[in-house]
């Protein structure tokens, strides 16, 4: 389960900037995670409460931004959200395409800290 160590490494650089802030309590952590990131929210979510244990983050949550996939059609010149992620094709003109604009994301945005 690659998501316990994805949430050590948000946790350990979440904990890093409290420190650096002065040992501010964190709150929540905001992610924004792309369906392409190969990562499971829900074992994100279970990973995080685990990883938190016994740091400074203990009674934080994890707030998670799904991102949706959208690639570039090359027909229509422009961006467009994908129906499945196993079908890479426009979904106005049923264009193939493998041009990914966003949907692999996974990365921290935001602190909300309490000082």
């Amino acid at each position: 389960m690659h998501e316990l160590s994805i949430a050590m490494s948000i946790v350990e650089m979440a904990q890093e900037e409290a420190e650096r802030r002065g040992g501010v309590q964190v709150q929540i952590v905001h992610l924004r995670l792309g369906r392409l990131s190969g990562v499971v929210k829900e074992a994100l979510l279970s990973s995080y409460e685990m990883a938190c244990a016994s740091t400074l983050l203990e009674g934080s949550q994890l707030m998670i931004e799904e991102v949706p996939v959208e690639v570039f059609c090359p027909r229509c010149e422009a961006p467009r959200l994908v129906r499945s992620i196993q079908w890479f094709r426009c979904p106005e003109c049923d264009t193939p395409t493998s041009t990914v604009i966003r949907g692999k994301e996974l990365e921290v945005v935001a602190l909300e800290i309490k000082e």
